[in-house]
Order: structure tokens, then sequence, then C-alpha cells
């Protein structure tokens, strides 16, 4: 047990370095080729900054697992899956930083990223799934859950260091139920996820040197979706555990577009109106806003999560106590809202 610690902790290290070191790489390689994130009326930062700094999360993370595959910590199925579909959602988010590809082929994308993940899945997901639903109803469902989460991402990545910080404590939060649950094993592919991501937040962190770009976004959304499904194949209730430490993300976005929708504005489109924005915009800066995402998840829905994972609480009522008062608040608060709106205005 002492050596498979000790091996993790050097992986979960590495995984940091590699990631600091290749954001710092193409950090000089954006501002040299001028691949800036210019402001206009729709950003929350002010001056032009480098972007596509997220391909150092996917390259680190895609290159760990063969080497956990390696070591033993990871089934060819699981690494075959998280590598084939990281590869499409990226590649096609890359694309689009560097030339605007259409939100149809954008989308198409996102579908054969998801859809290539659960085929290699679908053998340890089906059976926990056929006790809930039908299989023919269950995998499209799970599909549309996954392209939602890798899309989500790109809409919550708005201010600095925002979606980096959710997805180090989602993994890590994850990470310590598996291990809560007697799965160290598990729980070694978040932990490097999370050091993957918090080696791009050395310079993410408000006030950021250089920004995810959709192939980090849209990556972190598929591979958090994809383990979190993958726990699947241990029950119902730690999948609904992952989907609470996933709430603050959810609860914003959703509130937002269905508020924008009732207005008749296009979903779609770019905008800066979720919770998040306008909370940076109260304050000022982006700091206190991230930070309070990360508190909510450390001492809200962590200990939430835990009760349901371990069956201490039905999954129905975690779900609700995590998120219901989320998306009260988030409507309260005026997510949503256009800018001229105060953030503690109303309709």
């Amino acid at each position: 047990m002492t050596d498979e610690i000790l091996m993790v902790g050097v992986l979960v290290v590495g995984a940091l370095a590699c990631a600091w070191w290749l954001t710092g790489r193409l950090r000089i390689y954006a501002l040299s080729a001028q691949i800036l994130d210019v402001p206009n009326a729709r950003s929350s930062h002010a001056t032009p900054t480098p972007r596509g700094g997220g391909v150092a999360i996917v390259l680190t993370f895609l290159t760990s697992l063969p080497v956990l595959y390696a070591l033993g910590e990871l089934s060819a199925g699981v690494a075959v899956a998280m590598f084939g579909g990281g590869v499409v959602v990226a590649g096609a988010g890359f694309a689009d930083d560097r030339r605007h590809v259409p939100a149809r082929w954008r989308l198409l994308a996102h579908f054969m990223g998801v859809l290539w993940v659960l085929f290699w899945l679908a053998p340890a997901i089906a059976s926990p799934l056929s006790a809930v639903l039908p299989l023919a109803v269950a995998f499209p469902v799970l599909a549309i859950f996954m392209v939602w989460m890798l899309n989500l991402y790109n809409f919550m990545d708005g201010i600095d260091g925002i979606a980096s910080i959710e997805a180090i404590t989602v993994c890590a939060l994850g990470a310590a139920l598996l291990w809560s649950l007697g799965q160290p094993d598990m729980a070694v592919l978040p932990l490097v996820l999370a050091a993957c991501t918090a080696g791009f937040l050395t310079w993410n962190f408000p006030p950021a040197r250089i920004f995810m770009g959709d192939a980090g976004s849209g990556f972190l959304g598929l591979i958090v979706g994809s383990i979190a499904v993958w726990c699947l194949s241990l029950g119902l209730p730690l999948f609904a555990a992952w989907v609470i430490l996933l709430a603050t993300f959810v609860a914003d976005a959703s509130v937002t577009l269905f508020r924008r929708a009732l207005r008749g504005q296009r979903v779609w489109e770019a905008h800066r109106s979720h919770l998040y924005q306008r909370a940076a915009r109260h304050f000022g800066r982006h700091l206190p806003v991230t930070l309070l995402f990360a508190l909510v998840n450390l001492f809200w829905l962590g200990p939430i999560a835990l009760l349901v994972a371990h069956g201490w609480v039905p999954v129905l009522i975690g779900l609700a106590v995590a998120y219901v008062p989320l998306m009260i608040m988030a409507w309260l608060l005026g997510a949503g809202q256009p800018d001229e709106v105060p953030l503690f205005g109303g309709d």
C-alpha cells in the first residue's frame, strides 16, 4: 500500500509539473503568434490575453492514460474511451480556437466523442443502468448529459480560474469519495486530471496570464462527465454524487439559459449574463467569485455528495438539497439578466 501511494504521488506531481511547463511554453507561442483573446462587448476581461493554454491539460492527461494502463491503475477500455473521446472533442475545440467552426459541426464532434466514450464504457455500466432504466432509454439520456456537460464547461469558462477551480475541486472530492468507498484504483484518474488542471491554474489564476480556450474547457467537461458515468459501474448513488458535485456550474448555466429562452434570446449566442459573470462585474474582480465557487463545492456540495455516495441519504433528496437552493439563488440574483439589471435587482 505504501508503494502504491508513493507511485500515485509521483504521478500526480509529475502531471502537475508537466502541465505547468507546457502551459508556459504555450503562452510564449501564443504571444509570438498573436493568438490572443481580444476583449469585446461580451468579454469579462479588459486586456488582450493569450488563449489556448488548456491544450496543456489535454496533452498531459492523454499522455497519462497509457502510463496508468501500464501500471495497472486503469483498464484498457477506460483508457481507450477517455483517449479517443478526448482527442475528438479537444480537436474540435482547438480548431474553433484557431478559426471559427460552425456550431453544428462542433456539436457533431461532441456527439461523436461522447458516443465513443459510451461505446467503451458500456460493458462496465450496462448492468447498473438496466436496474434503473431500459438501456434503450438510458444510453441516449447519458449521451445528452455528457454533451451538455462539455458545452456547459464552455459556457462557464468566462472568468479567470473558474473552470480550473471547478475541475480541481470536483475531481479531488470525487477521488475522496472513491477512496472512502474502498476504490483507490478508480480514484487515481480524477486525481491525475485535478493535477493536470492545477498545473494550468498556476498560469490561469486571477489575474490570468493565459486562457483555457475551447479545446481545454470542452475536454474538461467531457472527461469529468465521463468519469461520472464510469462511476455508474459502482451504482447510481455514486453517479448521483458526482452530479451533486457539479451543481454550481449546472445551476448557473441552466437558470441562465432558461431565463434567456423565456426572454426570446438566442441561447446559443455568446453573452455575459451568467451569474458568475454578473457577480464578477459587481465585485470588480474575478477572484472572489472563483473562490466562492470553490468554497461552495468544498463545504456544501462535498458533504452532501458523501452522504449520497454512501447511501446515507436517498439520491433524490440529496439532489434536491444540493440543487434547489443554488437554482433559487441563481434566479434571485439575476442569472440571465442583462447588464443594466444590478446583481441584487429583480425583473
